[in-house]
């Protein structure tokens, strides 16, 4: 057995769901960074249909491609976690534990092709680590160089994997089968990345210099620069790829940009005057951070970390139509498809 194989099976337990989600009903999953749970949320209506307990300081969510797991990165607070909760989203079992030993502050998560390893960056011990996830093994570790790598993108074939650097300032292009690596500036604070779904350009959000970057995927060169003022942290695409979603967490509002001609499309602004918001790491603010998009309806969702709300956009009128409450500190998001 490998000396990482560490699997602890009910440390964390799945809580009664209201209602019994179905695997056949849509819903979003809302990690919840400060309350240590994973939300379920009906699609059609917000309404919690279940609660799943987790790690501390769930930051990110991947959900995998047959619907039935979701794994999450636990990052941990003033002590760095280290380990992975696997959500079984179907059969009601406890949450399982998936300990990653030397390698803490887990981050950033994609399943692979296979649909039954994940990636994971792990801020603590610079890495990208592939993980098992029926069997908890870490079956391999790359070295991602200085900086920390933090959120991470997958090419649509899963060969590549691409990581922002926010301290450096850069982007980095990993050749998963050779674990080659090459590293270029995107922009002052580049943290949000995503892959346009065709594979033709991978965008990256510079949070410090509020600007959007779209790069090459096998050089890296920039091909282009827009503005996105106010913070922008995150950045996702519309299943067809003509759209790209951007949060400006500063600003509190949702940029939306024509993919292929760069031209912003709209920007739906994320606050309300009568709502209060709690302590975030910009004062007392909305904080929008995950955004994600429907592939069956027109809308999309963005975690209000601020507000304990998610905004629900319609992006054919580009508003927001309703705020579903959520736990403590909203930010990881994912979809189960019907």
């Amino acid at each position: 057995m490998s000396a990482f194989r560490r699997v602890v099976s009910g440390l964390f337990v799945t809580l009664a769901c209201v209602g019994a989600p179905s695997a056949q009903s849509a819903e979003l999953l809302v990690g919840n960074k400060s309350a240590d749970t994973v939300w379920r949320l009906s699609l059609r209506d917000g309404r919690r249909i279940g609660e799943h307990r987790t790690g501390e300081a769930p930051h990110e969510i991947a959900v995998a491609p047959d619907g039935r797991l979701a794994v999450v990165t636990n990052y941990g607070g003033s002590k760095s976690g280290n380990t992975l909760s696997v959500l079984d989203l179907v059969g009601g079992k406890p949450t399982r534990t998936i300990d990653l030993g030397q390698h803490s502050a887990p981050h950033g998560i994609r399943f692979l092709a296979d649909g039954r390893r994940v990636l994971v960056t792990t801020e603590a011990s610079a890495s990208l680590v592939v993980v098992d996830v029926a069997s908890g093994d870490v079956e391999r570790s790359i070295d991602v160089g200085g900086g920390t790598g933090h959120m991470l993108a997958l090419s649509p074939d899963g060969q590549v994997a691409y990581l922002t650097k926010i301290q450096a300032g850069t982007i980095s292009r990993i050749d998963l089968a050779t674990g080659t690596r090459v590293e270029r500036p995107a922009g002052k604070g580049a943290e949000g990345v995503a892959m346009r779904p065709d594979g033709a350009e991978v965008w990256v959000t510079n949070r410090e210099d509020g600007t959007l970057t779209v790069h090459d995927p096998r050089t890296l060169a920039v091909k282009r620069r827009m503005s996105s003022k106010g913070f922008p942290i995150r950045v996702a695409f519309s299943a067809d790829g003509a759209l790209a979603f951007v949060t400006n967490a500063r600003a509190a509002t949702l940029a939306v940009f024509n993919a292929r001609t760069k031209v912003p499309v709209a920007t739906v602004p994320l606050s309300r005057e009568d709502m209060a918001y709690q302590p975030t790491m910009l004062g007392n603010a909305a904080l929008p951070i995950g955004v994600v998009v429907a592939a069956d309806r027109p809308r999309a969702y963005v975690a209000i970390s601020g507000g304990d709300r998610i905004a629900v956009i319609d992006t054919q009128r580009w508003q927001v139509i309703d705020y579903w409450v959520t736990g403590r500190e909203p930010d990881a998001l994912g979809i189960i498809a019907d």
